[in-house]
C-alpha cells in the first residue's frame, strides 16, 4: 500500500469513527421546556412561571396551584395569574427571587373553582410588569402518588 493510500484510508477511518461517536452523544437544546408535569411561560426574559399545574379532585372543585414564579429583575414584581373560571391570584416576588407555590415550604395558592376536569388544561394568562402571556395549565388529580396530598379537601 502506498503512503498516499494509507493516508486516505486513515482519514476515512478517522471520519467514520468521528461520525460514529457523534451519533452516540446526547442531543442538547437551547429551547427552554418544562421537564415536569407542569407548564412554563416566559412573560419577559427575566420574568417567568415554571412547572405550573393545578391539582383538583374534580371539575368545579377547589384547585391547588403548584409551580414557581421567577423574578430575575432588580425590582419587586407583582405576578397576576388569571385562570379561566376562577378569581385572579396576585403574588409579589422580590427582586432576584423565586416564589414556590404549593410545595413544602412554599406558598399555598388555591383557585376557588377549577373550570376543567383533571386530565385537561385550563386556559390562563400570566401578567407581570405590564406584559402578559397566555398559557395552558394542566389539571391533575391525586391519582399520581406525588400529587395525592396536594388535592384540596373541602
Amino acid at each position: 500500500m502506498s503512503p498516499t493510500s494509507r493516508s486516505r484510508s486513515a482519514g476515512a477511518l478517522l471520519a467514520a469513527v468521528t461520525l460514529g461517536l457523534a451519533a452516540c452523544s446526547p442531543t442538547m437544546t437551547n429551547v427552554p421546556y418544562s421537564a415536569s408535569d407542569g407548564t412554563r411561560v416566559d412573560v419577559t426574559g427575566d420574568l417567568r412561571a415554571v412547572n405550573l399545574l393545578v391539582v383538583a379532585a374534580e371539575k368545579g372543585a377547589e384547585g391547588a396551584v403548584q409551580g414557581a414564579l421567577v423574578n430575575h429583575t432588580t425590582e419587586q414584581q407583582d405576578f397576576t395569574l388569571a385562570v379561566e373560571g376562577a378569581s385572579p391570584i396576585t403574588m409579589n416576588v422580590d427582586p432576584g427571587a423565586t416564589v414556590y407555590l404549593g410545595t413544602e415550604g412554599g406558598e399555598e395558592v388555591l383557585l376557588d373553582t377549577v373550570a376543567e376536569a383533571p386530565g385537561s388544561y385550563l386556559p390562563a394568562t400570566l401578567e407581570v410588569a405590564g406584559e402578559s402571556a397566555e398559557l395552558q395549565i394542566p389539571v391533575l388529580d391525586g391519582t399520581l402518588p406525588e400529587y395525592e396530598d396536594a388535592v384540596p379537601r373541602s
